[in-house]
Order: structure tokens, then sequence, then C-alpha cells
């Protein structure tokens, strides 16, 4: 299938590593010009050259940390002067720290509303101005399962997650007359470097091992094993695509059939 990427410019954010790289790694794959961001120049670097030795494809990147508005205005500067114009964005940021309610004061919560329900308003908003004028685009925000079904011990996550698969669903109404498409993927248990910090912190908890917890997991899930980064990677792009025509206001979950609700 083509998936009508090729030329498009994908803006991915969080992108050095785990399922940001992934996705960013596909759309190149599918010959979109693509544009990395994350705080590290150095884990860019890494991730850029990794993307071409993969694919055969170069990537652009910059330095952004999703928390500045600062710093996403300039990304989407950049990529506008380099590439003309912004087709897809990706909203995408590290998840915040596991805990019960009582383990997190107010900057905790603040904290956790900037990095990863404000990051995506703030990026969307840039990125609309260089989105218009190209007569439409893909704006896919990476979520999480928990913005279907709370995860227990996740309560930042929980919240905040569920605020963004909140804005998505608005702004699918809003955008789509303009031929913008809004909408949210949301991981279950991909083995990322994110999901083994979980697994570790719930063996903490419970006095056993990550890997007992990984199979526990695993026998909730009707597949029953963790998704890999790749399998995430390509149904994000696929909804992020000029294949997807008829698809807005939706929550995608990619999680083996784990999450239970109609």
């Amino acid at each position: 299938m083509d998936l009508g990427l090729s030329g498009k410019v994908a803006v991915v954010l969080g992108s050095s590593h785990g399922l940001g790289l992934a996705s960013a790694t596909e759309f190149a794959r599918e010959g979109a010009q693509v544009v990395l961001a994350s705080r590290s120049e150095a884990s860019l670097q890494a991730a850029a050259a990794q993307i071409r030795s993969t694919t055969g494809q170069a990537v652009s990147h910059r330095v952004c940390d999703v928390t500045k508005a600062a710093d996403l205005q300039g990304l989407i500067d950049f990529t506008a002067g380099r590439h003309g114009g912004v087709d897809v964005l990706v909203t995408n940021a590290g998840g915040p720290p596991a805990g019960t309610f009582g383990d997190f004061a107010d900057e905790a919560w603040q904290r956790a509303f900037e990095l990863n329900l404000l990051s995506a308003v703030r990026a969307i908003r840039c990125a609309l101005p260089a989105m218009r004028p190209r007569g439409g685009g893909r704006i896919v925000c990476l979520a999480s399962v928990s913005s279907r079904q709370p995860i227990d011990g996740l309560i930042l996550s929980n919240v905040f997650r569920a605020g963004v698969a909140g804005l998505a669903k608005s702004l699918a109404n809003e955008l789509a007359g303009e031929g913008i498409l809004v909408n949210t993927i949301c991981p279950g248990r991909i083995s990322t470097g994110r999901v083994a910090e979980l697994d570790a912190h719930i063996a903490d908890k419970r006095g056993t091992t990550p890997e007992a917890v990984r199979k526990s997991y695993e026998s909730l899930i009707p597949i029953g094993r963790y998704g890999t980064p790749g399998e995430f990677a390509r149904a994000l792009v696929w909804l992020g695509s000029w294949a997807n025509t008829f698809i807005t206001g939706q929550m995608i979950l990619v999680d083996g059939g784990l999450v239970r609700t109609l």
C-alpha cells in the first residue's frame, strides 16, 4: 500500500529513542522528510545515524525541550525554513513518574501537566500555521491505554494522557473541515525502556522480579507477549499518512488486546 508519505514533512517529538524513534524510522522508510526532536543533541545525532543506517534516508533534527514554548516554536520555525512547512505532527513526551495520589505534591502535578498535556497543546498551536497552507495535514497524539482504562500506580499518566485524548477529540471536530485529521494512538505493553522501568518499579513494590511482572502482564494480553516498537510505529505511521483519509477523532489502542473495554 502506498501511504502517500513520499516528500511529506513529518515532525516527531521525543524521537531520539523508544516509540518516537521507531515512529520516525518508519516515516523515513516511507519516504517522508523527517525532523527529529529531543532534549539531547548527542542522542539526536545517534538517532539520525541509526535511521540513516536502517532506511538509507537522511533526517533533520533539532534540540527541543517540549516543556518550553520557545523550543517548540523554534522547532517548527526550523522545519518550515528547511522543508517549507509541516504535513505531519506527532506529539510525544516521556512519561511522568509512577506513583499513587499520596506520592505527589503540586510541583509533580504541574511538571506532568507541562510535560504530557501542555506540550501537546503548544506543539499543535505552533504547527498549525505551518500546516494549513499545505492544504491539510495529520496530527497524531501519542498517549497511553491509560486513557481508556486507568493503570494502578500511574495516576499522573492516567490524568494527563486522558487529557491529550480529549484535546485530540476536540481538535478533530474543529480541524476536519481544513483537511487536518487528528487522532490519538495508545501503546499498551510495548518493549521499551519506559516499560522496563515501570516493570522494575512494580517488581520493587511487589517484592518480586521484573521478569515475573512481565510474565504476569503477558498472561493478560490475548496475543501473549509484549509488542515491539516497530509494531506500534507501523500503526502510528499509517494513521498519520495519506492512506488514512477518513479516520479522525479516534483513539487507537495498540495493545495486543490487553484493554477489555468496548
